[in-house]
Parts: structure tokens; sequence; C-alpha cells
């Protein structure tokens, strides 16, 4: 017969097949019972558990309405000999692909077994022996436990249930690393732990009854296995709880029987959302496991436990890890990443810190790396430049780039020099930890560079004493502390800086370094709050000091860094005060978060600022206040006009006050340890009147607040009062008032001056008025702010926009007040043509050799 003839048959016989477009296809019952065929030939005349070629054509030349078939589609199979077939398949050799099948009387066979077991499951206890497994310390407890527990005759099915990140999988690897060392008992020495993979298990079982073929196969394999088998199923409620997707109905079914009957020993582990959602509910299921509480580690446990994986991170990353970075990586993420649990959040701490750090030794730095870039912008901007008309202001910034990119350059030469010696130092030090800390120092990961960089490593004999190598190692890392500086660009190990600058990467909270460049800032808080907040100094001293505490990490770390209520009349700077401190203590005015307690004025509208609870509508979408401070938790939270929110809703703040925390409508806890709180209240405003009409007699300190208490609890409940700082803001004088006038022109001038290049000038009149005004205003400093608004800016408009109409360019204005109404007096300059306020104040810039620095 010839194989070329018999596919030329073939594919003739299928070109000449109708096409049904957009009919599906299905098997032919011809092509069924030719399987069906097939199938018997294999596995009962040859004892094989695959069809190969000669099983189909044994099959075609046995069925008769099969060999009419055959006939029409390939006429060169007629004469085709089934006694010489099947002679040939009789003496051919069984291939490992067709390897033969047990008697079905046997029951389940070891090669099923294996291939249900291959497939869906990982032997943790063969990754024991093969040091895939990281060391599990501080889990014993737990441990002994989950050993009681499958040392029973029935119901020996511990699970583990605790919050994600807290190391229920690390106990599974911990019995795992008993098991394959024998440090367990007789009956547990043979056991295999298998990891059941519910992802391979569910991958492509979207037809009905895969699912629950693959885990009855899972399971009748576990069962028959030679040696005893525990399975262990990571994230249970996966597997359990899919009872009502299609193709899964009958999951925890098909588990229940086994688990009461002892036949399968099973260790799960969930989360206890899950566990209460998924499996607390089926009764008979939760009375098959007994719990096994997996809590968060202390802060001291967890740094053991990442003693135990620094190791295999070194190993990974090939850097070094100071025992320093572990402690600080434990109590840095303990106390700023309250959403993640102990020792996960630390884990990733470390993971990134060493990510960082070889990342750094490998690249060049990121501050050489921007002078580059910006020297190839002001490149790509001078040759723009230089192919337009060369105006004045064009040859004025040509020159500008040119000294700019001199200046550059220069920089980008000394911080290469600096990090060429750095680099240098850092692999000297290298060299002579790794004589005494690794005993050899040609198989020290670090130490290995290639050849290039020969003769930047300082030699160092490796058979020199060891006492010897640590006084050189001491002093080269002195040369280098001293050739880095503050900020060095290439960290040489994982230490307690690195870890601070992670964390302040991922919360935007200063640690560290970066807390002690705001040493100054808070040394120097009062005199720049004084330059803002004018009048009020006695409440901005205290604010100060109560910073300066906080910073110096002398507060109480459990509770918000500082919780002020300022009280007194509106327009005294309560407001300014927030955003002041939110400004140049946190960096911006984007670090306030600003809510308007007056629209909490009933009771049920605690919701809102909590988020509505499971079954109300805008469950899920999270509350005004706790998704502010949980997307921000570091800056200052304002609550303006506390005193007209409802009683019901200031209560809810006592837990934030006590405790740093507070639970919103999805039960998560909302974390307020490094938010400083303001609040404002108008509380007191004419007992404050009337003591400040007096100066001579007006109370300060502890004697006003004595005072002004009975009007807070009027407002107030003494458990609110009492966990606040009361900080009185007192009615404006008329030489205040008259600084706040000046702060407020002085941002006119600014604006007035950058978009027409014009100086600004306030008469003595005017200022006058201004302070009359809100002087007889019960709004206060806010009349000021109003009237600018209101009365002068539109003067000012008008004045300018006529100027620019008649092209003519002001040098100086003068503001005076005549008539109850804002006068406005222009002086022309020298050239009258005005210039667009667009462009006009960069083209004078240019043009009197101020141009502005661009950036891109």
């Amino acid at each position: 017969m010839s194989a070329e003839l018999l596919r030329t048959e073939l594919d003739s016989a299928i070109a000449d097949l109708p096409r049904d477009g957009g009919n599906s296809l299905v098997l032919s019952p011809n092509l069924l019972a030719l399987l069906r065929e097939a199938w018997l030939v294999a596995s009962l005349q040859c004892g094989r558990n695959s069809v190969v070629l000669a099983d189909l054509l044994t099959a075609l030349t046995t069925d008769q309405s099969l060999r009419i078939v055959l006939r029409g589609i390939a006429p060169s199979l007629r004469n085709l000999d089934r006694n010489a077939l099947e002679k040939r398949l009789s003496a051919a050799p069984i291939s490992d692909a067709a390897a033969p099948i047990a008697p079905l009387s046997g029951g389940v066979s070891t090669a099923g077994d294996n291939e249900f077991l291959r497939l869906y499951t990982r032997d943790m206890t063969a990754d024991a022996r093969s040091g895939r497994i990281d060391p599990v310390i501080g889990r014993d407890r737990e441990l002994r436990q989950v050993i009681d527990i499958l040392m029973r005759r029935r119901q020996n099915n511990p699970i583990l249930v605790g919050e994600a990140g807290v190391g229920k999988t690390a106990v599974a690897e911990a019995l795992a690393l008993e098991i394959a060392a024998g440090n367990v008992s007789d009956m547990l020495k043979p056991v295999r732990l298998l990891l059941l993979d519910l992802s391979l298990l569910q991958a492509g079982a979207g037809v009905k009854g895969e699912f629950e073929r693959r885990l009855h196969g899972v399971v009748d394999a576990v069962k028959a296995a030679a040696d005893p088998i525990i399975l262990f199923i990571d994230e249970a409620h996966g597997l359990i709880g899919a009872g009502g997707q299609a193709g899964q109905g009958d999951a925890a079914n098909i588990l229940k029987p086994a688990l009461a009957r002892g036949e399968l020993r099973t260790i799960a582990a969930t989360t206890w959302s899950e566990y209460k959602r998924y499996i607390e509910k089926d009764a008979a299921l939760t009375r098959r496991f007994q719990v096994v509480q997996i809590q968060e580690p202390d802060e001291e446990t967890a740094i053991r436990m990442l003693r135990g994986i620094a190791g295999s991170l070194k190993a990974h990353h090939k850097v070094r890890i100071r025992d320093e970075a572990l402690a600080a990586a434990v109590r840095l993420s303990a106390r700023y990443i309250p959403d993640r649990q102990l020792p996960d959040k630390a884990i990733s701490l470390i993971d990134t810190a060493a990510a960082a750090v070889s990342l750094a030794r490998q690249t060049i730095p990121e501050a050489l790396k921007g002078l580059r870039n910006e020297r190839a912008m002001l490149a790509l901007e001078a040759a723009s430049l230089q192919a337009e008309p060369q105006t004045a202001e064009i040859v004025a910034r040509l020159a500008i780039i040119d000294a700019e990119q001199s200046d550059v350059s220069a920089e980008i030469e000394k911080l290469q020099a600096k990090f060429d010696e750095e680099m240098r130092l850092s692999r000297e030090a290298d060299r002579l930890e790794a004589s005494f800390v690794d005993g050899d120092a040609a198989g020290d990961p670090v130490q290995k560079t290639d050849p290039g960089h020969a003769d930047n490593v300082a030699p160092f004999s490796p058979h020199g004493a060891a006492e010897g190598a640590r006084a050189a190692l001491v002093l080269a890392e002195r040369n280098l502390a001293k050739v880095a500086g503050e900020t060095p660009l290439v960290p040489r190990v994982v230490d307690r800086d690195v870890i601070a600058g992670v964390v302040a990467r991922w919360t935007g909270i200063p640690v560290g370094k970066l807390l002690s460049d705001q040493v100054e800032t808070v040394k120097t808080l009062d005199a720049r709050l004084k330059e803002r907040v004018i009048g009020q100094d006695a409440a901005i001293a205290r604010i100060a000091a109560a910073m300066r505490a906080a910073r110096a990490g002398l507060s109480d770390p459990r509770r918000p860094p500082a919780v002020f209520l300022l009280v007194g009349m509106s327009g005294t700077g309560k407001t300014e005060t927030a955003l002041s401190l939110a400004d140049l203590l946190y960096g911006g005015s984007q670090y306030l978060t600003t809510i308007n307690m007056s629209e909490f004025k009933e009771e049920h509208k605690v919701s809102m600022l909590l988020g509505s609870p499971p079954g109300y509508v805008g469950y899920g979408e999270g509350g005004v206040l706790t998704e502010a401070v949980r997307r921000r938790p570091y800056g200052v939270l304002l609550l303006d006009e506390i005193d007209k929110a409802h009683p019901g809703v200031q209560e809810v703040f006592y837990q934030v006050f006590d405790k740093g925390t507070l639970r919103d409508g999805e039960g998560r806890d909302i974390d307020f340890k490094n938010t400083t709180i303001v609040m404002t209240a108008n509380t007191g405003s004419e007992l404050l009147a009337a003591l400040a009409a007096d100066p001579d007699t007006m109370p300060e300190g502890e004697a006003l607040e004595a005072l002004l208490l009975p009007e807070l609890q009027k407002q107030f409940k003494p458990a609110f009062v009492g966990r606040t700082v009361v900080l009185p803001f007192m009615p404006l004088s008329g030489e205040t008032l008259s600084g706040i006038v000046d702060i407020q022109i002085g941002r006119i001038r600014d604006r007035v001056a950058a978009a027409y290049g014009t100086t600004v000038s306030l008469s003595d009149a005017a200022r006058a008025a201004l302070v009359a005004r809100a002087k007889a205003s019960e709004m206060g400093a806010r009349t000021i702010e109003i009237m600018i608004a209101r009365d002068l800016l539109p003067e000012l408009s008008t004045f300018f926009l006529d100027a620019l109409g008649e092209r003519r360019k002001i040098a100086s204005i003068d503001i005076s007040f005549h008539d109850h109404r804002f006068v406005i007096e222009g002086r022309a300059a020298d050239d009258t043509e005005f210039a667009d306020p667009q462009g006009g104040a960069a083209n004078e810039a240019a043009s009197d050799g101020q141009a502005v620095r661009m950036r891109h």
C-alpha cells in the first residue's frame, strides 16, 4: 500500500466535502463508530490505553458499514489484509505512550493516580528536601497545633484562618520542612504534602462535569496512593465557594464524604472574611475542619522571621542586607503601612529595598540621568531657536541656554566623578567584607566584578588577618561616607536609610533621613506661620510646639500627631492656619483635606463620612472622610465648622482622637496616626470679642480657656473637648488688619508684575478704608478679601484691558480710595507699546537680561 497514494485520496475526499458556512460542525455517526471500534481494538486486543493508526485501520476492516464507506473514500484500502495487520500489531513493541492499562477489576491504577497528581498538585515535601522552601521561624505553636489535628483518627483536617499576609501558607511550608527533616512522629514521616493547584484544576473545566471529574480523580488518587498523602488547599474558598458556578456544583459534596471518613486528610487555608462567607454557612462542612487561628506576629517575632529569609534575598539580589534594615522594615511597616499584615509587608519592604540597591549599583544614578536629560533638552531648544529669525529675545535666550549648558555640564562632570569614586570605594568595601564574612572572597557574589573594573578595586590579600580586614573595612566605609555625604548616589548595602526611602516612596510620609530634612522647617515653624497668620501669636506658638513634639517622636504614636480645636469669630485666621500648616509642614496645599461639617446636621448623615453599610445604597463607594484619609494618610484634615455638626456625628471622632483609627462602612480600619486634625468653630465668638475690647484686662492661657469652657460645653460634650487642644483665636486689631491688607495686596502685586510688568502701590487712604470696613464687619479679615475681589479687582481689570486695547504700556499704578470707591492712577513707561500679557512679561524680562529659565 502506498502512503502517498492514500494521502492523495484522503485530500481529494476532504476537498469534495460541502461547505456549510455558519453551521456548527458535529462528529458524524460513522466517525464515532470508527473511534469506538478503534478503542476496543487498542484496549481489549492490545492492552493499550491510547489509539494508534494501526487500530484505526483494523477497525475499518472489522465493521461492514465502515468498509462500505471506506471504498468510496480510499479505494487503495480495499485490498487491505486484516490478518497481516493483526500479526504486525501483536508483534509490535508497546511504547511509553501506549503503555498497557491495568485490568478493570484491579481498581484505580498507579499510572492514573500519578497522572492526576502530576497535573494538579505540587509536592511540597520534595521542594523542602531540595531547598526550594525558605526557613519558617516563629510559628512553632501553630505548627504543633496542626500536627495534633493531623494525628487524629477522624476529623483530622485543620483549616488555617487569618488575615492576608500573616503567614498561613508558611505554616504549611513549615510542616513540609519538618516532614523532610524527619522531625515528626512515625505516623507522619512517610507522608507527602501536596499542594492542590486550584487554577489548574479549574482551567478549561467549562464543560459540565469536567471539574467534578478532575476533583474525583485527585481524591481517588490520594486514597489509592501507596504512601499517605496530605492535600494542602491554599485559598480554599476558591474551591469550596465555587458551588454556584456552572460545572462546579458539587465541589464541597465531593470532599465531604472523604473528609468525614478520614480517607482524605486536608490542610486548608483562607481568610476570616472568606471563611465566614463560604465555609461557616455550611455546618456539615464546618464540622469536618478544625480552625487554627493564625495571628499577626508581634514585631520581635517578625524580625526573627525576616532573619530566616534574609539569606535567600541576599542570594537573589546579590546585595548585603544589614540587620538594622530588618528591624527597620518591621517597625516602619508596622507604623506606616497599617492596611497590610506582618510579616508580609516587611518582607515586601526588604525585597523592594534590595532590588533598589541592586538596580542602583548596575545603572546610572537618577540624579546623573536627570542632568544628562536636561542638557539634551537644552541642546534641543537651542537647535530649535537657531533655526528661527534671530530677534533680540531669541539671542538673549540663546545666551542664557549657553550659560545653563555650561553649568549643567560642569555639574555632570562633578557628579560623574563622585559616582565613580563611590563605586570604587563600594567595591573595595565589598571585597574587604567578603574576606571575613564569607571566608572566601572569590566566591562572594557581590565581589565578582568584570575585568574592566579591576583597576578600581584596592588590592587585598585574602590571607590577611580578619582583624586587619575589619579595620580596613571601617576605614573604607568612613571614606565612602565622606565622599557620599548626605545624598549618596550608590547605596552599598540595604540599611535603615534605604528602608526609610522605600517607605517614603510608598506612603509619601518622610521618615529616616527624609524626616531629618524637615528639622529646620519644624524649628522655624512658628515664625513662618506668623508670617501668614497675623495676630494669633499665642495659638501659633502652641501649634508649633505640638508639631515639634510630634516630629521629634515624643508624641503618642497610637494617636494622631495633634488634634486642634480653633475657636473664635469668623475671619480671624482659623482656616488659613490649617492651609499654612499643610503648606509649610507637609509640602503643599494638596495635603489639606477639607470637610464642611455644616453638611452633617442630621445624625443619619454619618454614613456619608464612613461609607454606607452593607445592603444600603452607596455601599462600596467609601465615605467622604475615610476615603480621603485612606488615599492621603499624611497631611492635614480640616473639619470646618465642627460646631454645626450633629452631636452624634461628633461622637464618631472619639475613636480617631484616642486610637488613631476609624472603621469605615466596609469594615476596614482607616489609619489617622499620620494625620494632623484641625477643627474650626465659631463657639464663644461674642465672649472673645467682649474680652478683646479691653486689652489690658484680657486673660491669657489657661484663664482664657477656663472662661471659654462653659461656652464650649454648650456645643460639645466634655469628652469631645477633653480630647482636643483648644486654641482661642482673638478678634484682630487694626494693626493686624493692616498687615493682612499688605499680604493680600502683595499677592495682587505679584500677579500684576508677572502678567504686565507693572509695579503696584497702595495709598494710606485705601489701606485705611479696607481696615475700617473689616473692623466694622463680623467677618473679620475675610471682609478684606471680599472687598478686594468685589471692588478693587474689577477696577484693576478694566484699567489694564483699556491699556491693552490702546497698546499703552504702564510702568506703575497707584491705588487710592475716593468717594467710597477705588481709583487707579497709572504712569506710562518710556516704551509706550504695551506687551501681550501672555508673552509680554517674558519678553520684557528677556530684554532686561532677566529671562525665566525654561523647564521641560
